[in-house]
């Protein structure tokens, strides 16, 4: 099974921007779509019309902050692999928390420390349930040894062939 190899530093950030903004767009255009039909005059004209509208006015705004917040996290990641000398689950969690605070700064120190918060909680959830997974699909690949019992893995039947029909 071939693991899926990042791009190097320098080109990450290009690359998880233009992922950030394609992710927003398709699905600024989905939401704002179903948005701009629904608020749309009565017609199935004018509700596309408002759907079309919606999408055009709305969703590059949306599609550029998401590649915003993608480009400064990955320039803080990048930036938190060549101090540490690593790559692990950490460097994801304090660059989301550092990506939330930089992104609300405008709007005072409390709005920052939520930010924070939220997004070092955010990257902490996505991490773990990554691990979880990965380790899940570790031992269901697992290659048990020729003498184990097959009733110690919870067989039923005891493991016994002829108890399965």
């Amino acid at each position: 099974m071939e693991e899926y190899a990042r791009e190097p530093c320098p080109w990450r950030i290009v690359d998880d921007c233009g992922g950030a903004f394609t992710m927003g767009a398709i699905g600024g255009a989905l939401f704002q779509g179903i948005k701009g039909f629904r608020n749309a005059p009565s017609g199935m004209s004018r509700r596309f019309a408002g759907s079309l509208a919606a999408v055009k006015q709305r969703s590059p705004i949306l599609a550029g902050n998401f590649a915003v917040w993608g480009g400064v996290f990955s320039s803080i990641d990048c930036t938190l692999v060549y101090l540490r000398h690593k790559e692990d689950p950490w460097n994801s969690i304090i660059s989301g928390a550092a990506t939330g605070g930089i992104l609300a700064a405008r709007n005072g120190v409390p709005a920052m420390a939520g930010s924070a918060l939220i997004g070092g909680v955010l990257l902490a959830l996505i991490e773990g349930v990554g691990i979880l997974f990965t380790r899940l699909t570790a031992e269901q690949f697992r290659q048990h040894g020729p003498f184990e019992d097959p009733a110690s893995l919870g067989f039923p039947g005891g493991g016994n062939p002829q108890n399965y029909q």
